[in-house]
């Protein structure tokens, strides 16, 4: 069925932003992959390139996350959350998708990883600051604006202090983000807004054409 599901997906996502309900169409594009209707959204089992080579690429042998807290943001099926985990990290992943998460622990059932059914639009309030590590791929460009300028500042608010946040998202060539969607490819600036009043950003570079990578900081607290 090879990526039957990215079609239905725009269909998905169309019928949820006539009802108000721009998020819906997640896990019901889950539910038929489950379903066996469409293939499976979003199937990978390795990390994305783009953060498998950030890690491996930091200098003292990679990244290593011994004692340290990681969260991945609408985690999907789980590659990602897996990947930090052997990195040494006490991850939790979570997704707005009864289904993704379900599939995500089937598909993993010795996890260490702590998946979540959550809202990214209303976090758990524990959330808050605690994380050394924040992963966001292509969620925020999975949504129209609104909601995304509200889902932005609950990222940003899961990094601790001393902490990073790492996204990727597709990237708009302009200084606006695309309309059509999703995905909606985002601008730099609206990349740059992970910041916040929080974060500091270290780098936003396109290492492949048509993507953003970047990297923010959390001051240490003194």
């Amino acid at each position: 069925m090879g990526r039957d599901w990215d079609e239905r997906a725009g269909v998905l996502a169309a019928e949820a932003y006539a009802t108000g309900e721009p998020n819906a169409w997640f896990d019901r594009l889950y539910g038929e992959g489950v379903a066996g209707r469409i293939s499976m959204p979003w199937d990978r089992d390795a990390p994305h390139p783009l953060l498998s080579d950030w890690a491996e690429g930091l200098q003292e042998g990679g990244l290593r996350g011994d004692g340290l807290r990681a969260l991945v943001v609408g985690c999907g099926l789980g590659a990602d959350a897996e990947y930090l985990a052997t990195l040494g990290f006490a991850t939790t992943a979570f997704d707005l998708s009864p289904n993704a998460v379900a599939t995500a622990r089937s598909r993993h059932p010795e996890s260490v990883v702590d998946y979540r059914v959550a809202d990214l639009l209303s976090p758990p309030a524990e959330w808050a600051a605690t994380f050394d590590l924040v992963v966001e791929i292509f969620t925020i460009q999975a949504m129209p604006d609104p909601p995304r300028s509200q889902a932005i500042p609950s990222i940003t608010g899961f990094v601790a202090p001393g902490g990073t946040l790492f996204a990727v998202a597709f990237r708009a060539d302009g200084d606006v983000d695309y309309t059509n969607g999703p995905p909606f490819a985002l601008s730099a600036a609206t990349v740059r807004s992970l910041a916040g009043d929080r974060l500091v950003v270290e780098s936003i570079e396109s290492p492949r054409p048509g993507l953003w990578r970047a990297v923010l900081r959390a001051p240490s607290e003194r």
